[in-house]
């Protein structure tokens, strides 16, 4: 048996938004992992030690057995012993300070998911496709005009990619478009929070009551806006998601306040965030190589395999945690009840035993197992949204993009969960 204990140096880059923002600081790591601890213990200081899952057939398992890996018996994301301890505080005992779908184990994880389930489901989605590709019309119209005004150039992150999935899944949950910065805003503040561009405080986070602070001030905000749309839609339902989480009902009874406030967190954040970062991260890649960007180009066939590479690659949401509730074994490795585990979907989508050249783009590759989504009962809710989106921004974007390339260094998030590309300057032009 391999012995578990991960380097003091790896466990620390494990856990470290920057070694994430950094890209190859963190996939060293992981590679080093995969090779020669696949399944190890972290004990970076300030933490519970966790296992550190890093091979792609050890996260499938994992994901598949979710009455021995439970998400939500402690914190579903990855935090240090002082602001766990607060959590608990500030919320009774819970380790969650939201509890969405993501810190749900079952019977409540299938109910609340069925609240929503259908529609996200192709068929249901389909209907939304002709206004999908209008939007996405709209935003390469917004991307010339942008193009016109600056000598062709733009932040392609910040001026096309974080702002179309953004009005998608608004108009979906039934926001107003005035209201859409704001939720980009408390966005970023919640997924950024270790960064100081984007989180409340314009500081870097070392001090975990500032930063619980910060997040809980973000969660309130969410909770405000949302208490007024619970009001409105059961007062005045619409056909649109937010109609239906707020009237939907549990064994004939109306959702709890924290789960109907947490479902609309997690749609409006988790519905938007994701697929920028990836979208950015896809053009990001394009604008390095044109060879790549001419052949996706010249091939529109080629779009729907460029999306599932840029899931892979970009792999936005980094990680989340499970907790074995009995005793077993993993990747040859005795799990005890109660231990902490850290499925590591970029180290995943990166595994060299499932991937060829796992560290090259390749806008053809097939097949493509990557398990970005996630897997099994927990799956990501809108990944064929996400889809719909991307294929349909590609598609609006490739014809009329005659050229690009980057025009400064692009640069991701500081975060360790969900991170993506926050700015990606390029220079173009269009026919």
């Amino acid at each position: 048996m391999i012995d578990p204990n991960i380097p003091d140096d790896i466990a620390i880059d494990i856990v470290d938004p920057r070694a994430y923002a950094d890209g190859d600081r963190i996939d060293r790591a992981f590679a080093k992992l995969r090779k020669d601890i696949p399944l190890g213990v972290a004990q970076p200081h300030g933490f519970e030690p966790f296992w550190v899952v890093t091979k792609h057939k050890d996260i499938m398992t994992v994901e598949r057995n979710n009455e021995v890996f439970h998400n939500g018996d402690k914190a579903t994301t990855l935090v240090d012993i002082n602001t766990d301890k607060a959590v608990r505080e500030m919320m009774g005992g819970s380790p969650h300070l939201v509890r969405s779908l993501v810190q749900m184990d079952n019977p409540d994880h299938k109910n609340y998911r069925g609240i929503t389930a259908d529609k996200f489901m192709p068929q249901e989605l389909k209907a939304l496709e002709v206004q999908v590709r209008k939007i996405a019309k709209s935003f390469v119209d917004h991307m010339e005009e942008l193009g016109r005004e600056n000598d062709g150039r733009c932040d392609f992150a910040k001026d096309v990619a974080f702002l179309y999935p953004l009005h998608v899944i608004m108009e979906l949950l039934g926001v107003p478009q005035s209201d859409e910065p704001k939720m980009l805003k408390l966005t970023q503040e919640l997924f950024g929070a270790a960064d100081p561009d984007l989180n409340r405080t314009g500081k870097e986070r070392d001090d975990p009551k500032e930063a619980l602070a910060a997040l809980s001030g973000t969660v309130a905000e969410f909770i405000e806006y949302f208490s007024a749309v619970t009001e409105d839609r059961r007062k005045t339902p619409r056909a649109d998601i937010a109609s239906v989480i707020a009237n939907g009902k549990i064994d004939g009874e109306a959702l709890g306040v924290l789960e109907a406030m947490s479902y609309y967190i997690i749609v409006a954040t988790a519905g938007h965030d994701t697929t920028s970062g990836t979208t950015a991260g896809t053009l990001w890649e394009l604008a390095k190589d044109a060879d790549k960007f001419r052949q996706v180009k010249e091939d529109p066939k080629l779009i729907p395999l460029l999306v599932e590479e840029s899931i892979r690659w970009v792999t936005p949401v980094k990680h989340f945690m499970r907790s074995a509730t009995q005793d077993t074994v993993l990747g040859g490795q005795e799990i005890k009840k109660g231990d902490w585990m850290m499925l590591c979907y970029q180290s995943g989508n990166r595994d060299e035993e499932i991937f060829d050249d796992p560290f090259d783009f390749k806008v053809n590759r097939q097949p493509n197992r990557h398990i970005a989504f996630g897997h099994g009962a927990h799956i990501c809710l809108g990944q064929h949204l996400a889809r719909m989106e991307m294929r349909a921004l590609w598609e609006e974007l490739l014809p009329r993009l005659d050229s690009v390339e980057l025009d400064g260094e692009p640069t991701r998030m500081l975060a360790n969960f969900v991170c993506g590309p926050k700015s990606v300057p390029i220079k173009f032009r269009m026919s």
